[in-house]
């Protein structure tokens, strides 16, 4: 019996042994001890090597990248072929944007199409919430003395919020805690449909407004109560906005100055920021049209790459080489359901799959969408992030941000139209599907 080289017998003989209980050779013992061992030893360290591998900034040569289909699979497992799919597919779902993927710290795929490039700084909408309960997350380890109840602070008080907040509107706001903002239990006028204890629900007369305007302070403070504190979800913008106001007092600096200095800097994010010039809004911006307030609903412009980094942290259980950015605890309840919104599958600005709604991916998948086509995904038991770029032509507007643009756009996309509705379908859920399907072991 030939031990070494390519004998398609050998399988078949020592399964002979086993079956008939015939003793094994002593000679394929030992080797199969060796193999064990070393099989073990290189899967041990092709796990340690990929959790332990952090990007440098793009600045400093950015994420170790795979870019041969082969060689893509044989080392992150992904039939590249299925990402294709998956990018033509997400072409009829925004007019510009790209796909990102990175498995066990292999940046696999990255193509964009329109505006869509690596150094594009569109602002990507209610993305930019999750950017918020991670600051809140950083936030409550550091400055634990002075908010000692964590994330069943009940907020609406003089320490947290503004004076001229009180006397309070409706006596139910004061029974209102950190963590029922950040999953939008917090009852705030929102959007429509309602959950009430995972039952759909249609409720009259929804905010006035969602968008931009929604992350001003004054318009956040009036929102009325659709129903008291925890009784139900309704997806309002303001109820994201409320905590990054709650970083500013007690941080006493702007969430983004924060984010800075906690959040980007440390993991290298190159240029971003917020599309803080909106001169349209009723209120909330100076005679320049700049917002007074990093709007904690949304806005945020980050390079695509970066979003990676962003959604790699969280991955990686908020850590950043030896360093934990975000305690892992609340990088954990970002990614399941909360106690503070038993009513539907939304954490900490995050949806979850823990209840496996999304048919074909693991139910600790959770990701974070945005107008405009955007999501942002972490799925911790394939190791894998994802970014779906989108957004319109206004959502890529320089003047929003008077963020530096590096890219000539060749008007490929000035005609674009989405693909039919029914053909689409969910695309947030969609784009995940098939890229979870792409992976192959």
């Amino acid at each position: 019996m030939r031990l070494l080289g390519r004998d398609p017998q050998f399988g078949l003989t020592l399964a002979a042994h086993l079956q008939y209980h015939e003793p094994v050779p002593a000679r394929i013992r030992t080797l199969l001890r060796c193999v064990t061992f070393l099989f073990l030893t290189v899967a041990s360290f092709t796990i340690s090597s990929a959790a332990d591998y952090y990007p440098p900034p793009d600045s400093q040569k950015g994420w170790r990248s795979i870019t041969d289909p082969g060689q893509i699979q044989k080392t992150a497992g992904i039939d590249t072929r299925k990402l294709d799919e998956t990018f033509e597919y997400i072409q009829q779902t925004s007019q510009h944007g790209g796909l990102l993927v990175v498995r066990r710290g292999y940046l696999v795929y990255e193509r964009y199409f329109g505006r869509g490039y690596r150094e594009a700084l569109p602002e990507l909408a209610s993305c930019g919430k999750a950017f918020t309960s991670v600051a809140v997350g950083i936030m409550l380890r550091e400055k634990a003395s002075l908010i000692p109840n964590g994330l069943d602070e009940k907020v609406f008080t003089p320490r947290y919020l503004p004076a001229s907040t009180f006397p309070l509107d409706d006596s139910r706001k004061a029974e209102i805690s950190l963590g029922q903002l950040l999953s939008m239990s917090a009852g705030i006028r929102g959007t429509n449909p309602v959950y009430v204890r995972g039952v759909r629900q249609t409720w009259e007369k929804p905010t006035e407004d969602n968008g931009p305007y929604s992350t001003t302070d004054d318009f956040a403070m009036r929102q009325s109560l659709w129903c008291a504190p925890g009784e139900c979800y309704s997806y309002a913008t303001s109820s994201s906005h409320v905590p990054a106001m709650i970083v500013r007092r007690l941080t006493g600096m702007e969430m983004e100055d924060y984010m800075r200095l906690r959040l980007t800097g440390p993991i290298g994010f190159g240029t971003w920021g917020y599309a803080m010039y909106r001169p349209r809004l009723k209120g909330g911006i100076d005679s320049e049209g700049r917002m007074f307030h990093t709007p904690g609903g949304g806005s945020i412009a980050v390079r695509s790459t970066d979003v990676l980094r962003f959604a790699y942290l969280l991955l990686r259980g908020g850590k950043w080489g030896k360093d934990q950015i975000v305690p892992a605890e609340f990088v954990r309840m970002c990614g399941r359901m909360v106690k503070y919104n038993p009513h539907y599958s939304h954490s900490f600005n995050f949806n979850v799959n823990e209840d496996g709604h999304v048919d074909g991916v693991p139910r600790d998948a959770y990701w974070k969408g945005g107008a405009g086509g955007y999501a942002i995904y972490v799925v911790p038991s394939l190791d894998m992030v994802i970014y779906k770029m989108g957004g319109n032509e206004g959502q890529y507007d320089p003047q929003l941000t008077r963020l530096p643009v590096k890219h000539s756009y060749d008007g490929s996309r000035a005609n674009w139209k989405p693909g039919d509705p029914k053909a689409v379908g969910d695309a947030t859920g969609k784009t995940l599907q098939m890229v979870v399907s792409a992976v192959s072991r």
